[in-house]
C-alpha cells in the first residue's frame, strides 16, 4: 500500500468515526480527553493523586465510547485511565424536550 493510498484509508476511516460519534454523542452525558484519548461516556470518576511528589489523575469512566478509528468495538463497559498529563471532562448539555401539554401527539 502506498503513502497516498494509506493516507486515503486513514481520511475515510476518521469520516466514518465522526459520522459515528455524530450519531451516538446524543447518548452520553460527558466528554473526557486525555492525552492519547477522546471519549464519550456517561459515568466518569475523576480523582488526583500524588506519588513520590508527582500528581496524576486516575479517572474511571462506565458506560462509554472510544475515538479510535483503530479499535473494531468503541462501545466499552468500564475505562481507567491513569495519566500524568492534563485530562479534560466536559458535562454535555441535553437538550430540552417539550411534550404537547395537551397529551396529543398530532393524531
Amino acid at each position: 500500500m502506498s503513502s497516498e493510498d494509506l493516507e486515503k484509508y486513514e481520511t475515510e476511516m476518521e469520516l466514518q468515526l465522526y459520522k459515528e460519534y455524530r450519531d451516538v454523542v446524543g447518548l452520553f452525558t460527558h466528554v473526557v480527553e486525555t492525552e492519547r484519548r477522546f471519549y464519550l461516556a456517561n459515568s466518569v470518576d475523576m480523582k488526583v493523586r500524588t506519588d513520590g511528589g508527582e500528581v496524576f489523575f486516575d479517572v474511571t469512566m462506565s458506560d462509554a465510547w472510544v475515538w479510535d478509528i483503530y479499535r473494531p468495538a468503541r462501545f466499552v463497559k468500564n475505562v481507567r485511565v491513569v495519566t500524568f498529563k492534563d485530562v479534560n471532562i466536559e458535562e454535555l448539555p441535553k437538550p430540552d424536550i417539550k411534550l404537547p401539554e395537551s397529551g396529543d401527539f398530532g393524531s
